[in-house]
């Protein structure tokens, strides 16, 4: 899901402003990532719209698994055999997630990387189930060990391995709204793959955010309309490959180690773009039924899945707007 394109419009004000939409996207994140605003000023807009992009290069710079030069891939090269000090930013992160796995049942797990990296899609390759059976035991969320006071990490048995791609997006652009309110923007469209932030309105008009087919790509299943809110969806069709008439995506099964079945997309929209990134990650794994029934316990928060046989899926907020 990408973001909306933005009619651009100016105004000339007193004192020879320009108010204007201003806005650009760049590749990052391993995903197309996006800020747009209207700000009084269009010079004072592009230099938040550079402040924003920063802080997605930083945050990826801190949270990546690709870089090897990261706080995250230092944590996983260090942390089996001893705690690792890091930044208040990671270790904040880190426990929202295992208290997400808490509150998911351990659908949502940051070490399903202990497999998971064994998949690469980019070039199309999957580990044997012989690989995956050798490394199942180390996914498990309990194996992380926070200690508060010391403001470290660690693992509690080799080959644990983290991964956070399935709640920084959400951070970022949750992090990049917060920005943006602070130095007074109140019309906002942030954007990283799956993950929208929208701050206020479209001046006047909801924003409109349309949720995409998961298998017809210029197509979609619905649209919403958001006011200052957040949504995320996870689909089998962001990263995957296909190989012997199965498709293998990067939503991994924290039981199995494997591509999660049975669900095309799942969409969560709330309050807070870091907790419905998690969110539909957790509601992708549980399934139709399952993931609703969480969604239920979560006040603010409302849910659409896609099932394997195109079926849609609604919490129950959405259900009744929709009759």
């Amino acid at each position: 899901m990408g973001p909306i394109s933005v009619l651009v419009l100016t105004l000339i004000l007193p004192g020879s402003a320009v108010a204007a939409w201003v806005g650009e996207a760049i590749d990052l994140m391993g995903t197309r990532v996006s800020v747009d605003l209207w700000h009084e000023d269009a010079r004072r807009g592009r230099e938040l719209v550079q402040n924003v992009l920063a802080e997605y290069r930083r945050i990826d710079e801190t949270m990546s698994t690709y870089k090897e030069t990261s706080e995250l891939s230092r944590v996983n090269r260090e942390a089996d055999s001893k705690s690792v000090a890091v930044s208040v930013e990671l270790f904040d992160l880190v426990k929202r997630a295992l208290n997400l796995s808490r509150t998911s049942d351990g659908a949502f797990d940051i070490t399903y990387e202990s497999v998971g990296y064994l998949y690469d899609f980019r070039v199309g390759r999957h580990p044997s189930q012989t690989d995956i059976e050798m490394r199942l035991d180390a996914i498990n969320y309990r194996l992380v060990e926070l200690d508060e006071t010391a403001r470290t990490i660690a693992f509690a048995r080799p080959g644990v391995r983290i991964n956070l791609g399935g709640i920084a997006k959400g951070y970022a652009v949750e992090h990049g709204a917060a920005l943006l309110r602070a130095a007074g923007v109140q019309n906002a469209m942030l954007n990283a793959g799956g993950d929208t932030r929208v701050v206020g309105d479209r001046r006047g008009q909801a924003w409109v955010v349309g949720i995409r087919h998961p298998r017809l790509a210029d197509e979609i299943v619905t649209r919403l309309p958001l006011q200052d809110e957040a949504i995320s969806t996870s689909g089998d069709y962001e990263r995957f490959f296909e190989e012997g008439g199965r498709r293998y995506h990067h939503i991994i099964n924290p039981l199995t180690g494997e591509p999660t079945q049975g669900v095309l997309s799942a969409t969560v929209i709330g309050p807070d773009a870091t907790l419905t990134d998690g969110l539909s990650t957790s509601v992708f794994v549980l399934g139709p039924e399952d993931g609703l029934a969480l969604i239920e316990q979560i006040p603010g928060y409302e849910a659409i899945i896609v099932d394997a046989s195109g079926r849609l899926s609604f919490s129950t907020g959405l259900a009744a707007a929709a009759e």
